[in-house]
């Protein structure tokens, strides 16, 4: 990059200034971590837009860490946000008003340009497949009071005994830490989250239909997107991301749990995928793709931190993804009609999930249902929703 573009992403992009941080604290910013030397004061050049901003303390040698703290921003353009390191509380805090206008003014004059680190804008494409859902009023929505995400002010959520390695793995780490009991637990609340039902249960229904809902969950979908999301799926879409990346940064089992819970919701589906909502079932597997995509990488960043904790056994062969995941490639291998950008998509996920962990799903037959031969008599209908009237049988 030559000087004259740098200068215009310094002067246009949004900056953070972080003072007093502490040596070796780890601060990251999307998909991207640093370990704090003794020159840090920040980060430059950053696009404006959506971003997860995130950071652990650690102690005098830098070997051990806290849970990580974290927080969402939406900035325009030329944008500087400003924290200063609480010592006591191991945190970033807010300065006063007359003070963060100084510090805006300075940083636009450049007297920190020398202590502020570049985001790595090769990175930046990684994130923007994360987050292009996420906007400043889905932020507004979700985010807790004070806005910081962290799972050292989850103690009071864990009510039921873990179920999976994600979940075992969150909690020992919450039971180990220095920081496992909030200061001030009245100021510490979670996330608003949509509530997602586990089981239908309704007036006037029992029996086999009660089953029949609880088995396909369309019509709870249906409900869920109606009621809760004003019937816009991209909102729900937006909530999908927005707790995988408050998950997979920021370590957060409650951002977990609803991860979970979305997942299952839209995985829980039999009808919707094929009639009622392919374009969504398009979209969401290409969501869950691209999460799943960047979580599978052992190292996002150049540190140790461990930010991400989606490793081999959590993905084991007997993991409720594995299940999920099994039940709906069936569902598309089975399909007599189905979306094109929908089995594309689902293509590159069984892909993705065969070469990087070696999962095998087994077909009711020899040959793949998802892959058929142009003259195959026996594929599904593949629908061009862009054009209602075209329809085509798929080819590899």
């Amino acid at each position: 990059m030559d000087a004259e573009m740098a200068m215009e992403l310094v002067k246009h992009g949004l900056t953070l200034l972080f003072l007093d941080v502490p040596q070796h604290t780890l601060v990251g910013i999307d998909t991207q971590m640093f370990s704090v030397g003794p020159d840090f004061k920040g980060i430059k050049m950053i696009p404006p837009g959506p971003h997860f901003v995130y950071y652990s303390s650690s102690t005098r040698d830098g070997k051990e860490f806290s849970p990580i703290i974290g927080f969402f921003v939406d900035a325009g353009p030329s944008e500087v946000i400003v924290r200063k390191w609480d010592q006591q509380e191991e945190r970033l805090v807010k300065v006063p008003e007359e003070e963060e206008e100084r510090y805006c003014q300075a940083v636009r004059s450049l007297e920190f340009d020398r202590h502020l680190g570049p985001y790595n804008l090769s990175q930046y494409g990684d994130w923007k497949q994360l987050s292009n859902y996420i906007t400043k009023s889905i932020i507004q929505r979700i985010e807790p009071i004070g806005g910081e995400i962290t799972v050292a002010s989850e103690s009071t959520m864990r009510v039921n005994t873990p179920s999976t390695m994600m979940e075992k793995a969150l909690d020992e780490q919450l039971n180990a830490s220095r920081c496992s009991t909030p200061s001030d637990k009245s100021q510490m609340r979670g996330c608003y989250y949509t509530s997602i039902p586990r089981v239908i249960k309704r007036k006037g229904i029992h029996g086999q239909q009660l089953t029949s809902l609880n088995l396909d969950k369309t019509q709870l979908l249906e409900s869920v997107l109606l009621e809760d999301y004003g019937g816009s799926e991209d909102l729900l879409l937006a909530e999908l991301q927005f707790a995988y990346i408050a998950f997979l940064m920021g370590q957060s089992l409650e951002a977990f749990l609803q991860w979970k819970s979305l997942v299952s919701l839209l995985f829980g589906c039999t009808e919707a995928p094929f009639r009622t909502r392919s374009r969504l079932f398009a979209k969401f597997i290409r969501v869950i793709y691209y999460q799943l995509k960047q979580g599978l990488q052992k190292d996002c960043s150049d540190t140790n931190s461990g930010s991400t904790l989606l490793d081999d056994s959590w993905f084991s062969a007997d993991s409720f993804l594995h299940r999920l995941f099994k039940d709906f490639f069936l569902l598309v291998q089975d399909a007599s009609v189905v979306d094109g950008d929908l089995l594309s998509w689902t293509r590159k996920l069984k892909e993705l999930l065969e070469n990087n962990l070696g999962w095998e799903f087994q077909q009711n037959s020899a040959v793949d249902g998802m892959y058929f031969e142009d003259d195959d008599e026996f594929a599904p209908v593949v629908e061009m929703l862009d054009d209602p009237s075209s329809s085509v049988a798929p080819s590899v």
